[in-house]
């Protein structure tokens, strides 16, 4: 029973950790985390949350709006564009926590699960492109499938335009949406990484 109650204890921590008000809006930030460097995450986050609501919209109203629908049209256009910004800002948040040591002070889980995003975003992606329907993604994925039947991977059939649908659709997204969820939370708890310490401070400071 103690060993059950400990569980409970530290459950019971934890989440009052992560549904707390200051965890998710705290009063105050690190001077060093208000930089344009230190943004990126929450512009790469803001890209993915844009990607979400537009993809909702196309999926609810079918593939055949995507070319042919006004409306459509443009939602399609804010989803392409808003993959290019969340790869461009998630590249740039990328090198900014490798070259800033973002794996210190333990967070190598938050590190492990940014990098888990960014391999679960390029299928996710390619999986997109391969639904267009058009000439450019019929040729992608008779490609792409020759690649992946010599790698063995033949049951992962890129030219099942319905299997690929559900992929980008509803399985890839929702990992996808999971990974990014629990690396936000554990940022969120552990907050920003700091810079390095400057070596030279002592020195300047008996100068």
């Amino acid at each position: 029973m103690s060993q059950m109650a400990n569980w409970t204890e530290a459950s019971k921590r934890h989440f009052s950790r992560v549904m707390s008000a200051e965890t998710w809006l705290p009063s105050e930030m690190p001077e060093y985390a208000q930089g344009f460097m230190y943004m990126l995450g929450s512009l790469t986050a803001s890209s993915f949350v844009v990607l979400i609501i537009s993809g909702l919209i196309l999926a609810a109203n079918g593939p055949d709006t995507w070319s042919y629908n006004g409306a459509m049209r443009f939602v399609a256009a804010t989803h392409f564009w808003a993959v290019q910004a969340f790869f461009f800002f998630m590249m740039l948040h990328l090198w900014r926590v490798f070259f800033t040591g973002a794996w210190r002070g333990g967070r190598g889980m938050t590190w492990l699960l940014g990098a888990i995003a960014f391999i679960l975003a390029i299928p996710t992606a390619f999986t997109g492109f391969l639904i267009n329907g058009d000439l450019y993604s019929q040729w992608n994925a008779v490609q792409a499938k020759d690649g992946l039947n010599a790698l063995g991977l033949g049951w992962v059939n890129l030219t099942n335009a319905g299997q690929m649908f559900g992929m980008h659709v509803a399985v890839l997204p929702l990992l996808l949406t999971l990974v990014i969820g629990a690396h936000i939370t554990r940022v969120r708890l552990l907050s920003v990484v700091p810079p390095y310490p400057d070596k030279n401070a002592g020195q300047k400071e008996g100068a």
